[in-house]
């Protein structure tokens, strides 16, 4: 049967605008980056049937919550031949996605693999990044990671299920490469706090400068700020948007790094180090 290639509606793809990070979304992941097949979302660009440890051609962008794919979408022409990738915990929001970029595909056909507009570089799975991040994609890999108007769970019982805190961190940085870059982009201004707080404190992140040429010039910043179903949400609301962009630095310039051991909580201890249950359901 054909494959019904029509761009996707909104409005039978609705779903409550968050998901608890801690439930059992019954996810399928590998054991290991080495032996995900990612042939199924980059067609274009990865063999059928190849392992991850055969491919040359690796994922070096990812939206982490990509709600309804603005800003993936609006990133593939800008880097064509870079894969990208939207994590979605949501499974309606990650079908609409997923036809999205197919429907786009589809449109652009006649368009070569490398060309601005084909959109073969990019993809959505239905992941929890906070999870199995690691799962997927192996040391020093990416060279961007975005984190964009995530939920701000405000009751401070709920603080540990934000995307961004200390024990996370470790993780994105792992999979960051020496040099790559944290986006994180919020209407929140306590969240922004929050996040800013952590990244200020972990050692492998250095702010960059608002205002410097480096920020100025990245054309990722205005697909941050504009591109994505929130923040034209927040446009449309005349709201405020806080950007923070920090910089992965390379462990062996800081002092006292003694690697990554604590992606791993020792038995019995909870990661966030608050002595709750990290089970508790919505």
């Amino acid at each position: 049967m054909e494959e019904d290639t029509k761009a996707p509606q909104k409005r039978y793809h609705r779903q409550r605008a968050h998901a608890n990070p801690f439930s059992d979304h019954q996810l399928d992941y590998p054991v290991s980056p080495d032996e995900y097949d990612w042939s199924k979302h980059y067609p274009a660009f990865v063999r059928p049937g190849s392992s991850g440890a055969e491919n040359s051609k690796l994922v070096e962008f990812a939206d982490i919550g990509c709600g309804f794919g603005g800003l993936v979408v609006s990133l593939s022409p800008l880097f064509p031949t870079t894969l990208i990738l939207g994590m979605e915990i949501r499974v309606q929001v990650e079908e609409y996605v997923d036809k999205r970029i197919k429907a786009k595909r589809a449109e652009n056909k006649h368009l070569d693999r490398d060309a601005p507009e084909s959109y073969q570089n990019v993809s959505v799975m239905r992941m929890n990044a906070m999870k199995f991040m690691i799962n997927f994609f192996r040391q020093g890999q990416m060279s961007k990671l975005f984190f964009l108007f995530p939920d701000p769970h405000f009751k401070k019982r709920k603080h540990k299920a934000r995307i961004i805190t200390a024990q996370l961190l470790t993780q994105y940085a792992y999979v960051l490469r020496a040099g790559g870059k944290l986006y994180t982009v919020t209407d929140v201004r306590a969240l922004h706090d929050w996040m800013v707080k952590h990244l200020d404190e972990h050692p492998l992140f250095e702010r960059i400068d608002n205002n410097s040429a480096e920020i100025l010039e990245d054309p990722c910043i205005a697909c941050c700020m504009k591109d994505t179903e929130e923040a034209k949400k927040v446009e449309r609301n005349k709201g405020d948007k806080f950007l923070a962009v920090y910089r992965r630095i390379e462990p062996s310039n800081v002092v006292g790094w003694n690697g990554f051991n604590s992606l791993f909580s020792r038995d019995g201890e909870d990661s966030d180090g608050d002595g709750e249950d990290d089970m508790e359901q919505d």
